[in-house]
């Protein structure tokens, strides 16, 4: 199953959450999802995939070492579109602050929640999903 992680970073002592936005106006790295995906329930009959590779891979494809980047448990998002499931995972820049720089280097940019209103629903879903799980709500 193909995969796409959304990235974001929580700062420590306020808890402002704010994902990576990518050059080409997706959240969902390394490429936007397909017009027509929607948000589905993860398949029962399936074997689940695993965050891990999918996380080492996003922090290969950034540069960055392992410890960059971290998995958060909770998060279980699928999306389809044509008939093929993409599973989508969380990751969490471990810095203290968010890695400006590289995401300046990216065309890319942290955005609020807020910020990313103009994204498609299905990506709009999919942030609702992780900001609740971030949060613990």
């Amino acid at each position: 199953m193909a995969a796409r992680v959304i990235l974001f970073h929580k700062q420590s002592t306020s808890a402002r959450t704010r994902f990576l936005r990518f050059a080409d106006d997706t959240v969902c790295g390394f490429a936007a999802l397909p017009a027509d995906a929607v948000l589905v329930d993860p398949a029962a009959d399936t074997i689940a995939q695993h965050p891990a590779a999918a996380i080492a891979d996003a922090a290969r494809t950034l540069g960055l070492a392992a410890v960059d980047i971290e998995a958060e448990g909770g998060f279980v998002a699928e999306v389809e579109a044509d008939g093929t499931r993409v599973a989508v995972f969380l990751g969490r820049f471990t810095a203290i602050d968010p890695p400006f720089e590289l995401a300046a280097t990216l065309g890319a940019r942290f955005v609020d929640l807020t910020q990313a209103r103009d994204l498609p629903a299905v990506e709009l879903a999919l942030l609702r999903r992780a900001y609740e799980t971030v949060l613990g709500g």
